[in-house]
Protein backbone atom coordinates (compact mmCIF):
# COMPACT_ATOMS: atom_id res chain seq x y z
CA UNK A 1 0.00 0.00 0.00
CA UNK A 2 1.37 3.47 -1.05
CA UNK A 3 1.04 6.23 1.85
CA UNK A 4 0.54 9.29 1.07
CA UNK A 5 3.79 10.01 3.08
CA UNK A 6 5.58 7.43 0.22
CA UNK A 7 4.79 9.75 -2.43
CA UNK A 8 7.48 12.50 -3.51
CA UNK A 9 8.46 14.90 -6.49
CA UNK A 10 11.77 13.91 -5.30
CA UNK A 11 13.39 10.78 -7.51
CA UNK A 12 14.91 9.33 -4.28
CA UNK A 13 13.14 9.36 -0.69
CA UNK A 14 15.59 10.21 1.92
CA UNK A 15 15.83 7.13 4.86
CA UNK A 16 14.71 4.56 1.63
CA UNK A 17 16.78 2.67 -0.59
CA UNK A 18 14.91 1.80 -4.00
CA UNK A 19 14.93 -1.79 -4.03
CA UNK A 20 12.67 -2.28 -7.20
CA UNK A 21 10.98 -0.26 -9.77
CA UNK A 22 7.88 -0.89 -11.44
CA UNK A 23 7.99 1.90 -13.92
CA UNK A 24 5.35 5.08 -14.63
CA UNK A 25 2.27 4.88 -13.22
CA UNK A 26 -0.48 7.40 -13.61
CA UNK A 27 -4.40 8.52 -12.45
CA UNK A 28 -5.84 10.49 -15.65
CA UNK A 29 -9.27 12.28 -14.55
CA UNK A 30 -11.33 14.08 -17.19
CA UNK A 31 -13.78 16.55 -15.75
CA UNK A 32 -16.25 19.49 -17.01
CA UNK A 33 -17.92 21.94 -15.43
CA UNK A 34 -21.82 22.15 -14.73
CA UNK A 35 -23.80 24.68 -15.39
CA UNK A 36 -24.49 26.06 -12.41
CA UNK A 37 -20.91 25.51 -11.54
CA UNK A 38 -20.10 27.95 -14.22
CA UNK A 39 -22.61 30.50 -13.71
CA UNK A 40 -21.47 30.55 -10.11
CA UNK A 41 -18.14 31.02 -10.79
CA UNK A 42 -19.12 33.77 -13.37
CA UNK A 43 -20.99 35.84 -10.34
CA UNK A 44 -17.69 35.35 -8.61
CA UNK A 45 -15.57 36.44 -11.63
CA UNK A 46 -17.61 40.09 -10.63
CA UNK A 47 -16.26 40.42 -7.32
CA UNK A 48 -13.26 39.32 -7.97
CA UNK A 49 -10.44 37.33 -6.14
CA UNK A 50 -10.52 33.66 -5.76
CA UNK A 51 -12.77 31.78 -8.07
CA UNK A 52 -13.96 28.94 -5.00
CA UNK A 53 -16.06 27.13 -7.01
CA UNK A 54 -13.13 26.40 -9.31
CA UNK A 55 -10.89 26.31 -6.81
CA UNK A 56 -12.75 22.93 -5.17
CA UNK A 57 -13.37 21.66 -8.81
CA UNK A 58 -9.98 22.00 -9.41
CA UNK A 59 -8.73 20.07 -6.13
CA UNK A 60 -10.79 17.71 -6.19
CA UNK A 61 -10.27 16.52 -9.51
CA UNK A 62 -6.24 16.64 -8.64
CA UNK A 63 -7.34 14.55 -5.62
CA UNK A 64 -9.34 12.11 -7.68
CA UNK A 65 -6.30 11.37 -10.24
CA UNK A 66 -3.87 11.20 -7.19
CA UNK A 67 -5.81 8.87 -5.66
CA UNK A 68 -5.81 7.05 -9.22
CA UNK A 69 -2.03 6.87 -9.56
CA UNK A 70 -1.37 5.51 -6.23
CA UNK A 71 -4.23 2.92 -6.68
CA UNK A 72 -2.75 1.70 -10.06
CA UNK A 73 0.97 1.53 -7.95
CA UNK A 74 -0.61 -0.67 -5.59
CA UNK A 75 -1.57 -2.58 -8.15
CA UNK A 76 2.11 -2.82 -9.18
CA UNK A 77 2.95 -4.28 -5.73
CA UNK A 78 5.05 -0.58 -4.72
CA UNK A 79 4.98 0.94 -2.02
CA UNK A 80 6.24 4.13 -3.01
CA UNK A 81 6.17 6.90 -5.80
CA UNK A 82 8.98 8.76 -6.63
CA UNK A 83 9.03 12.13 -9.23
CA UNK A 84 5.69 12.32 -8.67
CA UNK A 85 3.80 15.27 -11.37
CA UNK A 86 0.34 16.79 -12.53
CA UNK A 87 -0.51 17.84 -16.17
CA UNK A 88 -3.88 19.28 -17.71
CA UNK A 89 -4.92 19.57 -20.87
CA UNK A 90 -8.40 21.21 -21.82
CA UNK A 91 -9.96 18.90 -24.31
CA UNK A 92 -12.69 20.57 -25.19
CA UNK A 93 -14.25 24.09 -24.20
CA UNK A 94 -15.24 23.17 -20.59
CA UNK A 95 -13.60 19.73 -20.53
CA UNK A 96 -10.19 19.22 -18.55
CA UNK A 97 -8.10 16.01 -18.35
CA UNK A 98 -5.78 16.27 -15.49
CA UNK A 99 -3.00 13.53 -15.37
CA UNK A 100 -0.90 12.48 -12.31
CA UNK A 101 1.87 10.76 -12.97
CA UNK A 102 5.27 9.19 -11.53
CA UNK A 103 7.19 6.22 -10.84
CA UNK A 104 6.17 3.36 -8.69
CA UNK A 105 8.86 1.86 -6.96
CA UNK A 106 9.17 -0.63 -4.12
CA UNK A 107 11.40 0.92 -1.28
CA UNK A 108 12.73 -0.39 1.95
CA UNK A 109 14.92 1.50 5.03
CA UNK A 110 17.98 2.44 4.02
CA UNK A 111 20.83 1.24 6.17
CA UNK A 112 21.90 3.18 9.42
Amino acid sequence: MVNHENVTTAFDLPGFRIKRNFGVVRGIVVRSRSIVGTIGAGLQTLVGGNISLFSRLCEQTRNDAFDLMLQHANELGANAVIGARYDATEIMNGVTEVLAYGTAVEVERAAQ
